[in-house]
């Protein structure tokens, strides 16, 4: 367990972009209210329009990732993974893993497809949690018909529905690592996640967490900007028949906290950072892998 915390500290691959200051976006912090986009609706009203969001989406999840990064969330998700090197090592117990948000299975079936072919791992195993039970439809079939990760055992998979800031079916310290990938913008309170995070994980556990961020060059991120508020809601309308959809994923990536910010959010959780600061930008801040080390 030492060993896997020193190299996760140590943060040993090189990042795609340099390491920069965004600015902050505040959103509502209002005890009875928070932001569903560019909206301010009640807490208890965000969870039924993100289900919704979802819902709507889940047959096309793939359709919307590449819209949204224009095809690069496959290279940032490989990255993502290889960067964890998830897997039961020689002499060790199976490990746990836990993927939240992880409806189709995306990242979930890379975790399982790495630890078996570098570390011949195929007794761990993975616990794939969503509040979209549509989207875990999806990840459950998937899992049965994966033609790309041949070492993924549907057998070693379970899926359930879970609220991410409550995960009731997870006991206190049961899970080696916990991953999240382009969901936990979406969550209504952000920091009861973080703070669920940190119960559910072992000592030494991990946590990490890939989300589109802050775009770290003025120049680009006004090109990005325009991309991403004229052309994705319009792919979405083109693609799948569903602008509204697509516009408020664009809007929950433009409410998303800074790179520093959420970093400062998963210290605060009890997390310990990974590396200097806890993050590494893609492509320019696109996109930004955060971790954290229960101690």
């Amino acid at each position: 367990m030492a060993s896997k915390v020193a190299r996760l500290r140590g943060v040993g691959l090189r990042p795609f972009s340099r390491q920069f200051s965004s600015c902050v976006i505040a959103w509502n912090k209002n005890a009875e209210s928070t932001h569903f986009g560019f909206r301010t609706v009640a807490k208890d009203e965000k969870e039924g329009l993100v289900k919704s969001v979802f819902s709507s989406v889940a047959s096309n999840y793939d359709y919307m990732n590449d819209a949204m990064s224009m095809g690069i969330h496959r290279l940032w998700k490989d990255h993502f993974v290889r960067k964890l090197d998830p897997g039961r090592r020689a002499g060790g117990e199976p490990m746990s893993f836990l993927d939240v948000a992880g409806g189709t299975g995306d990242i979930a079936f890379r975790i399982m497809d790495h630890a078996a072919r570098i570390h011949g791992d195929y007794e761990s195993r993975m616990n794939i949690v969503d509040i979209n039970p549509e989207m875990l439809a999806e990840g459950e079939k998937r899992s049965k018909e994966q033609t790309t990760y041949h070492a993924v055992d549907s057998e070693r998979i379970t899926f359930k529905v879970q609220n991410a800031e409550i995960l009731d079916a997870i006991p206190d310290g049961s899970q080696d690592m916990y991953t999240v990938a382009f969901g936990i913008r979406n969550f209504t309170n952000i920091q009861a996640a973080l703070d669920t995070a940190y119960r559910v994980l072992k000592p030494g556990g991990v946590f990490a967490c890939l989300e589109f961020s802050k775009v770290d060059n003025a120049v680009l991120d006004q090109v990005y900007q325009a991309y991403s508020f004229n052309l994705i809601p319009l792919m979405g309308q083109i693609l799948v028949g569903d602008r509204d959809s697509y516009q408020y994923l664009v809007e929950s990536i433009a409410r998303f906290p800074s790179q520093e910010e959420f970093a400062s959010m998963i210290q605060k959780a009890g997390f310990t950072l990974a590396g200097e600061t806890g993050y590494e930008n893609l492509t320019f801040g696109v996109a930004a892998i955060h971790t954290g080390i229960k101690l």
